[in-house]
């Protein structure tokens, strides 16, 4: 088990915008946040940390309520325009970095953290999946959370978190379950 004082002083000292503690049962798994994926992203069937690659949200869920507690990061960025979805995408690596920065406090600890994240993958140039391969990185390979189907609003809300703050303004968000 982690020593939760040791990584709350260490989570203090990073630029979060905030970090909670939550039960893995209190998140909303939902197939539509799934529909997104595949009709709206053009990295579905690219990668294993997309779908369906993931599984289906049904066996994302049994994978998340396997563990005890869940670390909820989230990180904001200001960008030009919002609608610039590449200028958008491009503050991404921060929050990832932060991301895995936080993997290896946790990991000082014992802790091996399942992680989801803000990524469709991009450890490799050519993901494996294409090739009906297993992953060549399993420890580096973070699947976005929309791709277990998890509705975060609800969690965001409950922990005071605007996840659109209007103007230029992005949130990312990663969960660590331990």
């Amino acid at each position: 088990m982690t020593d939760l004082e040791k990584l709350e002083e260490q989570l203090a000292e990073l630029p979060l915008l905030g970090y909670f503690h939550i039960d893995p049962r209190e998140l909303e798994f939902n197939q539509r946040i799934r529909w997104i994926c595949e009709h709206e992203c053009p990295m579905y069937g690219q990668t294993w940390a997309c779908p369906p690659g993931v599984g289906p949200v049904t066996e994302c869920q049994q994978k998340c309520h396997a563990f005890e507690n869940c670390l909820m990061i989230a990180t904001i960025t200001e960008v030009a325009d919002i609608a610039d979805i590449e200028d958008t995408l491009a503050t991404r690596p921060e929050h990832e970095e932060i991301t895995n920065h936080v993997r290896e406090l946790m990991r000082e600890q014992g802790v091996e953290p399942y992680i989801l994240s803000t990524e469709a993958c991009t450890v490799c140039d050519r993901c494996a999946y294409l090739d009906g391969e297993p992953c060549r990185h399993p420890e580096r390979m973070h699947p976005c959370v929309e791709s277990h189907g998890i509705n975060l609003i609800p969690v965001l809300e409950n922990n005071g978190i605007e996840f659109q703050y209007g103007g230029n303004v992005v949130t990312w968000v990663s969960l660590l379950f331990y």
